[in-house]
């Protein structure tokens, strides 16, 4: 078993690359990090242009953690139209691993702080955290 530092782990190389797509390009809706095998970076597991909010909480897993950047689009007033805020999610459900939640933990500050441009984070533990209503 690999040891975590307190530090958690680094990112891979693509994550901030792929993250600038989504930002600037709009190439993606979200994306989807994970922690790779080896626990050694953090790792982009998946990336969609899917605009709807259901499909991005079925790519998040019941029993485990994960981070993921989401494009959120949402409307205040319909007279000012839609506006968008970019969010990193922190995944973390009650059923998920100890030491999962513990190696993401420790990770997610070094995750945040190469994200340039997040502007919210939201801690999910169950899916009604994360839902559309909720984070509106």
């Amino acid at each position: 078993m690999a040891s975590i530092s307190l530090d958690g782990v680094d990112i891979g190389p693509d994550c901030v690359s792929v993250f600038q797509q989504l930002k600037l390009k709009k190439s993606y809706e979200y994306i989807i990090y994970n922690i790779s095998g080896d626990k050694k970076h953090i790792v982009v597991e998946k990336t969609s242009t899917s605009e709807k909010h259901d499909a991005f909480i079925a790519d998040l897993p019941e029993t485990e953690c994960r981070f993921a950047v989401k494009d959120f689009r949402f409307e205040i007033d319909p007279t000012e139209g839609e506006r968008n805020k970019i969010l990193l999610i922190v995944w973390s459900p009650d059923n998920a691993p100890i030491r999962n939640k513990m190696v993401f933990a420790a990770s997610k500050g070094n995750l945040k702080r190469r994200l340039n441009g997040i502007a919210a984070e939201i801690q999910g533990t169950d899916y009604s955290e994360i839902a559309y209503e909720t984070i509106t």
